[in-house]
């Protein structure tokens, strides 16, 4: 090598030189900048999100979960190793050398690039995976988005508002895969034959109103439900090509009440877990945390709604179905008196001793749209309800129970839970002047015993319940738990690991019959306890769930928490989950209303009252 070309300034070096000076400036911005992105009300940098109230800044940390430490890991790495390229190269420059270095600057240079890379791939994850979605995910619609007109006259198109609902599904359901198969095109149609109806003026208001409640609204059904043209696979893989060529009696009967359906959301394997996860489809996410369960089996139904999704929609309870998504998701969700709305077209439906049990019923963000949804779903058997009879609160008897005994099998109920219950009891006092009376019923403690036993029951026709295992295998082969058991831990298994384990409850529950029969038994009793307590005029407060939304398989570890609200199921009361604003997690709180059964009236109606006493549902990113 010529003296030359060691000692020679080479202008190309200071250009070099400048370029790593400029990437480590950069790197330093990064870290230190007050906001990467900022809005009207909002300031998000690396460390912590700021939100406007008035004129005060309120901020919280952002390095709460392991994709926002792991961003910040990785811009720390890139500006060290960019801050070690700079001195090379500076050295490098200082004495002259050029060939020694510039191999390694150039490694360095590209290593830090591609942390960059990674790094900027992480960040929208950095925000989306916080406690809740950001004002720009925010949609804000009312109860019964659709009418013919708005108050000033202007005509509000049909097209736009389903337009604007697609969007915002398109918007959000990256992060909460809540809609599992959409039907936009066919939305958008159905929309313009509402227009052209109301462009020629067929009937007055109260005509439309009378013969189509819920004209123009846009709704989604839980993906167990038949609706024309889509999948109906309840998350079995066996079932994945199959596409409905009809509707489910509640789906017709929203669909001619003027209702146009969006899409299908996720539920769990056969809707028989309380987390929305299958093979099929994947897992959902809850929107006000990613990282937290929507509740299943209805989650994909609770989640939609609270991320302002959908307006209405329909689920079905088991076991709580309905009212675990609806509370983990902060929403309304109400579970009827068993056999006022019809269960068929879904699968799996029930048979047996479980036609008593299983519960086809609304869900929606406001509580006013539960009574209409309700006449809708039920058909001739709302017949069977009092929704005329005016319920005044005041001469309501009011009782209240705080927790199920202290059952070993389940959580003790959270402190906010608790508190957001009391709150509701000294409102209720305080406004309604009534004495709550709190209750302790001791059969409650065996809640999760008694459901198992009556769900494996045999019907008065002395007919078996249908086995998990036989619903697994579709009308196959019988699917063996402990073989499959196996097959999952090899990575080989086609089912859950919670359908599995179901599989095998099941097995164990057959092997004491005498201890069932007792449990039966005792089931029977409550159920005449219960509507002795209650008859015509009671209404119970009881917790939704011990625990607020948990983490991603959190309910492997305490799997019996669904007692809280299974135990309705098979005492046929009716049920209606109420949310109560959020925890200090920002998490949905709510509490259960329950009455005698065909008292719904009675649930509902203090439904509405508690959501303008206590807020409803938040949207989520709102605090």
């Amino acid at each position: 090598m010529s003296t030359d070309e060691v000692y020679v300034f080479r202008p190309f070096k200071l250009i070099a030189l400048f370029c790593v000076f400029i990437a480590l400036a950069l790197d330093v911005v990064a870290l230190l900048s007050p906001a990467w992105v900022t809005s009207e009300h909002y300031s998000l940098s690396l460390w912590e999100a700021c939100k406007q109230s008035t004129d005060v800044w309120h901020c919280l940390s952002t390095l709460k979960t392991d994709w926002q430490v792991a961003t910040l890991v990785l811009i720390l790495t890139a500006a060290t190793i960019t801050l070690l390229s700079f001195l090379v190269s500076l050295i490098s420059f200082c004495l002259g050398t050029y060939r020694r270095y510039y191999r390694i600057v150039a490694v360095l240079l590209f290593a830090a690039v591609v942390l960059q890379v990674c790094a900027l791939i992480l960040y929208p994850i950095k925000f989306i995976d916080s406690s809740m979605l950001r004002s720009y995910h925010e949609f804000n619609w009312g109860a019964q988005v659709w009418t013919a007109q708005t108050s000033q006259g202007s005509p509000v198109k049909c097209v736009d508002v389903i337009q604007a609902y697609i969007q915002r599904i398109k918007e959000v359901n990256p992060f909460i895969n809540a809609v599992v198969k959409d039907r936009f095109e066919e939305a958008l149609q159905e929309a313009q034959q509402v227009d052209k109806l109301l462009s020629e003026g067929v009937g007055d208001e109260d005509f439309l109103q009378e013969k189509f409640p819920f004209l123009g609204v846009p709704f989604t059904v839980k993906e167990a439900f038949a609706l024309h043209g889509m999948p109906n696979t309840s998350g079995l893989i066996s079932r994945r090509n199959l596409i409905c060529t009809s509707d489910a009696i509640v789906v017709s009967r929203l669909k001619q009440a003027g209702a146009i359906p969006l899409g299908v959301t996720n539920c769990s394997e056969l809707c028989m877990w309380y987390e929305s996860s299958n093979k099929v489809y994947g897992r959902t996410n809850n929107p006000y945390d990613l990282q937290r369960i929507v509740g299943g089996s209805s989650g994909g139904e609770g989640c939609v709604l609270a991320a302002a999704c959908s307006v209405i929609g329909v689920g079905s309870d088991i076991g709580g179905s309905i009212r675990m998504p609806a509370f983990f998701n902060g929403v309304f969700g109400h579970k009827p008196t068993t056999g006022v709305v019809p269960n068929d077209g879904q699968f799996p439906n029930a048979r047996g001793v479980r036609i008593d049990f299983l519960c086809t019923g609304p869900m929606c963000r406001y509580a006013e749209d539960l009574e209409p949804m309700l006449r809708v779903m039920a058909g001739p058997g709302v017949e069977k309800l009092k929704l005329d009879e005016k319920v005044a609160l005041e001469k309501i008897k009011f009782y209240c129970m705080e927790h199920d005994g202290g059952s070993v099998f389940v959580s003790p109920v959270d402190k906010e839970i608790l508190q957001a219950q009391r709150k509701v009891v000294e409102y209720l006092e305080a406004q309604l002047g009534v004495q709550v009376q709190h209750v302790s019923i001791h059969r409650m403690k065996y809640s999760f015993q008694i459901w198992s036993a009556m769900m494996s029951s045999k019907g008065s026709d002395g007919q078996e319940a249908q086995m998990f295992t036989d619903l697994l295998g579709d009308h196959g082969k019988p699917v063996w738990p402990s073989w499959e058991l196996l097959k999952w831990f090899l990575g080989m298994s086609s089912h859950t690991l919670p359908a599995i384990a179901l599989g095998l409850t099941e097995k164990l529950m057959k092997l004491s019959p005498a201890a069932m029969a007792k449990l039966v038994n005792m089931g029977q009793s409550l159920r005449t306890e219960m509507e002795d307590l209650l008859g015509a005029s009671g209404l119970l407060l009881y917790p939704s769930h011990p625990i607020v939304a948990p983490k991603h398989h959190f309910p492997l570890g305490m799997p019996f928490n669904f007692a809280y609200t299974a135990i309705f199921n098979v005492l046929g009361l009716p049920v209606t989950q109420c949310p109560l604003g959020l925890s200090t997690e920002g998490l949905p709180l709510g509490i259960q209303v329950v009455a005698g059964p065909f008292n719904d009236h009675l649930t509902l109606a203090l439904a509405q009252y508690l959501e303008k006493a206590f807020g409803g549902w938040v949207c989520p990113g709102k605090t």
